[in-house]
Order: structure tokens, then sequence, then C-alpha cells
């Protein structure tokens, strides 16, 4: 639960900034919002979910 709360907070953190610079519309914003809930109700998110975990585990396994 904890990789997957970090990962919306960066993903936020990311939208927040493109909004501000005028690099990401509104209306492109709330695009990828609704992508996300469509993807997260789908057949596909264990899928996702399993290879952000594995992502994670893989990064936070390198130790520079």
């Amino acid at each position: 639960m904890a990789v997957s709360i970090s990962v919306v907070v960066l993903l936020l953190i990311l939208a927040v900034i493109f909004l501000r610079n005028g690099g990401l519309k509104f209306s492109h914003a709330l695009v990828c919002l609704l992508l996300g809930f469509y993807l997260a109700s789908s057949s596909i998110a264990p899928t996702i979910h399993s290879g952000l975990t594995a992502t994670a585990d893989i990064v936070s396994s390198l130790h520079p």
C-alpha cells in the first residue's frame, strides 16, 4: 500500500508542476485522470500493479 500511495503522490506532484509551467493543459490532466480510473477498474489492473511492485522492488534494491 505504501508504494502505491508514493506513486500517486509523485504523479500528483508532477501533474501540478506541469500544470503550473503550462506544459500540461487542464483538459489533458483530466483525460489522464479518467484513464487512470478506467485502468484501475479494468482486468489489466492486477498486471499493472504487479509490474509496478516489481519495478519498485528492483529500484529499492539498488545501492549506488
